[in-house]
């Protein structure tokens, strides 16, 4: 379910409009070479107002993917792009605005499966089946400020970098 994004067409109201902007950019379409996923709050319905579409990409040739995000998404509102270096890793982050919403382009050299965003996606796609009634209590805790991944681990009580500590969790419990 998670990597096809059919499923928001019967999602819920921002669901199925992020489905049609994604479609109307043909994000997945052209950007197909990379596997583009959506990950993060709105697969899940955990989203806030603020909450951007993050779609992760397998990205081998990170400046021939700078060029071609910049040619297919360069002339949106509020672009921008930069490489970075997350847990040793270079990336590329596009961001830019279409519609009402904001889209981040992530690219890094790894399996869009292998990816901390997919993964904690699974966990809490795991947690949120386990425990319905956390869905309520997560979007809360993100409106206080937490990060989604901080929400989970206060959810269960972990402690300690959050991001490491949902995988870990995740990889403990034998969900990813």
């Amino acid at each position: 379910m998670l990597k096809n994004i059919a499923y928001l067409k019967s999602g819920n109201e921002k669901q199925r409009k992020v489905y049609n902007m994604i479609d109307q950019l043909h994000i997945m379409k052209d950007l197909q070479s990379y596997s583009p996923t959506l990950c993060g709050t709105i697969p899940l319905g955990i989203d806030t107002a603020s909450s951007d579409l993050d779609i992760i990409m397998e990205v081998h040739h990170l400046q021939d993917f700078v060029e071609t995000v910049y040619d297919y998404y360069g002339y949106y509102s509020d672009f921008r792009i930069k490489k970075k270096t997350i847990r040793g890793k270079p990336v590329v982050k596009a961001n830019f605005t279409y519609g009402e919403f904001e889209f981040e382009l992530f690219g890094q050299a790894q399996a869009v499966t292998d990816q901390y965003a997919y993964l904690h996606m699974v966990i809490e796609k795991y947690l949120l089946d386990e425990n319905p009634l956390w869905k309520n209590k997560i979007i809360a805790l993100k409106e206080k400020g937490l990060k989604t991944e901080q929400a989970f681990c206060d959810m269960l009580g972990l402690t300690g970098d959050p991001y490491k500590a949902l995988i870990d969790y995740g990889r403990g419990r034998q969900i990813i």
